[in-house]
This record gives C-alpha cells, sequence and structure tokens, in this order.
C-alpha cells in the first residue's frame, strides 16, 4: 500500500511539474509575437518611426543576447526553480508596464520582458533534463508545442483583442499579463524542489573542465541557435508587412506567421520524440534546412501564391530547428550544469546575432525600395543554417 502511495504521490507530483512547464512554456513567445501585428498600430499611436518601433522586438532579443550568459550563474547560486518563479514575476510586471501607452514605459516593460524571458529559455532545458532524464523526447515536445501554439494565437489574435476589448494595441500587448500569473501561480510548488540544486552542486567542478569557446560542436549549435531565431523574428516582424504590401488585406496578413507557428506544431512535438531515439540528428538538421530554403525562395519567386506552402515549409523548418536547439543542449552534454552553460553561450551569442535580423531585413528594404534583396538575404542565412544544423547533428558530446 504504501509502494502504491509513494507512486501515486510521485504521479501527482509530475503532473504539477508537467502543467508548470506548459504554463512556463506559454509565457516565452506571445509577449513577443503579440506586438508584430499591432506595431503599425503603435507607431501611430506614440509617434514612432520605423527603426523606434522595431525596437519593441529588438530589445527583448538583446536582453536574451547580454543576460543569457549570466544565467547558469545566478542558478547556480540560488536554484533554478526560484529563478524560474521570479521570472514569471518580473514577466507580469514587464506585461504590465509596457501596455501603459507612454513611449519610455513601452521600453522599460520590454527590457523587464526580455529579461524575464531570458531565464526561462536558457534553464528550462535543463530543468527538463534533471527532472524528466527518461522523457526528455516527449516533455520537451510538450514544452516547444505549449510555446509555439501560445506564440501562434498571440500574433494571430492580437488585433482582435484590441477591437473586443475596446482598448487597442495596449489590450493586445497586455493581456498577456494573465498567463505570467497563472504560470506563477503554478509554479510555486516547484520551491519545493531541490533536485536541481543538488544537482549544480555535484555537478561544480565540471564548469573549469570545458571552454565551450573551444569547441566546435558548440560554436555549430551556437550559431544554428542564432540563425534559427534570426529567421523566426524576421518572419514575424516583417511577413505581415511584406504580405500587405503584397495586396492582401491587414488583418490576412497578420496571421501569416501565425499559419507558420500552426505548422511548427506537429513536426516539434513528433521531431522532439524522433530526434531522442535516433543514433544522430543530421537527417532532421537536413530537413530543416531544406524545407526552410524551400519556403523563402517560394516567398521570392511566388509571393503570396500558394502562401499556405511557404508558410508550411517555413513552419516545418522553423519547428524542427528550434526543436533541435533545444535537444542539442541537452543531448550534447553530460550534466545540467553543462547543458545550462551551453544553452547560455548558444542563446547570448545566438539572440545578438537574432537580433540584427529584423533590422537588416528593413535596412535593406529602405537602400532598394525591393523585397527581393531582404529575402535573398534570408536565403543565404537559411543555407549556413543548413551546414551548422548538419554539424551540430552529430553524435557526440562538447569537448
Amino acid at each position: 500500500m504504501s509502494n502504491k502511495n509513494h507512486t501515486s504521490s510521485l504521479r501527482a507530483i509530475n503532473i504539477i511539474i508537467v502543467l508548470g512547464i506548459i504554463f512556463f512554456a506559454a509565457n516565452l513567445r506571445a509577449p513577443i509575437t503579440s506586438v508584430g501585428p499591432v506595431i503599425g498600430e503603435i507607431s501611430e499611436y506614440l509617434s514612432l518611426s520605423k527603426t523606434a518601433a522595431g525596437l519593441i522586438t529588438t530589445i527583448p532579443l538583446l536582453a536574451f543576447g547580454i543576460m543569457s550568459g549570466l544565467v547558469p550563474k545566478i542558478s547556480e547560486r540560488y536554484g533554478m526553480e526560484l529563478i524560474l518563479l521570479l521570472s514569471l514575476i518580473i514577466l507580469g510586471i514587464g506585461l504590465g508596464v509596457r501596455s501603459l501607452g507612454v513611449i519610455s514605459t513601452l521600453y522599460i516593460g520590454s527590457i523587464l520582458i526580455g529579461i524575464a524571458i531570458t531565464f526561462g529559455n536558457v534553464l528550462m532545458p535543463a530543468f527538463i533534463k534533471v527532472n524528466f532524464p527518461k522523457s526528455i523526447g516527449s516533455i520537451m515536445g510538450i514544452y516547444t508545442v505549449a510555446m509555439i501554439l501560445s506564440a501562434a494565437l498571440a500574433g494571430g489574435f492580437s488585433i482582435k483583442i484590441g477591437k473586443w476589448t475596446n482598448i487597442g494595441w495596449q489590450a493586445s500587448i497586455g493581456i498577456w499579463i494573465i498567463l505570467a500569473i497563472i504560470g506563477a501561480m503554478l509554479w510555486l510548488p516547484q520551491l519545493k524542489n531541490k533536485k536541481s540544486k543538488q544537482d549544480a552542486e555535484q555537478a561544480k567542478s565540471e564548469k573549469l573542465k570545458i571552454n565551450l569557446y573551444k569547441s566546435k560542436i558548440a560554436w555549430a549549435i551556437t550559431i544554428f541557435m542564432g540563425l534559427q531565431s534570426l529567421l523566426f523574428y524576421c518572419y514575424s516582424a516583417w511577413l505581415p508587412k511584406v504580405t500587405q504590401d503584397w495586396g492582401l488585406p491587414a488583418e490576412a496578413a497578420g496571421w501569416i506567421p501565425s499559419y507558420i507557428q500552426f505548422a511548427q506544431l506537429p513536426v516539434t512535438f513528433i521531431g522532439s520524440i524522433i530526434a531522442t531515439r535516433m543514433r544522430n540528428q543530421v537527417l532532421l538538421s537536413g530537413i530543416t534546412g531544406i524545407s526552410t530554403i524551400l519556403g523563402i525562395t517560394g516567398f521570392l519567386i511566388f509571393k503570396t501564391q500558394f502562401i499556405l506552402t511557404w508558410c508550411i515549409l517555413l513552419g516545418i523548418g522553423s519547428g524542427l530547428a528550434f526543436t533541435l536547439c533545444m535537444l542539442f543542449f541537452v543531448l550534447r552534454t553530460q550534466s545540467t550544469l553543462q547543458a545550462a552553460k551551453l544553452s547560455g553561450m548558444a542563446q547570448s551569442i545566438g539572440y545578438l546575432i537574432a537580433a540584427t535580423g529584423p533590422p537588416i531585413f528593413g535596412a535593406i528594404f529602405d537602400l532598394y525600395s525591393s523585397w527581393t534583396l531582404s529575402f535573398l538575404f534570408l536565403l543565404f542565412l537559411s543555407i549556413v543554417l543548413l551546414i551548422t544544423g548538419l554539424m551540430a547533428g552529430k553524435d557526440r558530446y562538447i569537448s
């Protein structure tokens, strides 16, 4: 009887942890993807230039880049569970501040949101590694699906939320504070879980053994991470605007990034499970790169013709790319601390790379008054994504 009670207790604990992971994941992209469709409305309301408006999306990416390298040290000192809870609280504050309708609070809120999401981005793969070592693929799949689904819904319903509430863009980007509150409440029980803290203490001696900046695998993962993020944020920031210029109505164009994200859903979950059962992930990396190349080429040549096809291809590519990034942090490392450090390096440098994407994409258009060269820029980067993915997909640990 006691064994049954113990088993039931463990199942209940695992269910609570998984629910916490789901709602945590739901907070990691929605605050960013909700901005793109209403960025024109924000610009008009606050009289912002295109460059100033672009900073709303770029600031969180810069925060990811600047803060990610610091996260493993902070987590090692205070424990992953506490830091992740605090990040949800900071996120909620940032969402509230950003939607106040003042230029200064718009940017201050964006900074807080970027800092908060950084901690979740870096620590969640390590948290999953230590709490679900025998089911990494399925839990990582649940995590990525929750993140992508919330991001897709946030982008797709952004304009409608503003209309339904009669508050406009402030509701569109502020309503996600509800998710942060629910996430924080569900995360409170994790403070009783000291497992990750003990693991970090046991792994401290490992941190001096490997210099990640001298590891070819670590650099391949880092560049792969940066490019897949850059491409995703270019899709989110610019495809609504580009497709409007090509003749789509504003509301229909606002759903384009969401179509891409809906296409990501099945491949992120299934891909995560399949990837952990494969000896290496070279084949999946190849599918990632080729799908991305074909999708970008489709937009480049056919524009809005067959647009769902190109969205699906980009969704397959970006969904697999993101899934592989998260798994590489776990599969290419031998401890929780190593996973956190690799995640920190890849996301620190990777998001700095990603932050350059939307401004460069827009700047190319400003210089040449044509979206063709902007898409050629993405096409070149997708080829590099393919090459680095094939390198990162090989079955070996960082060394």
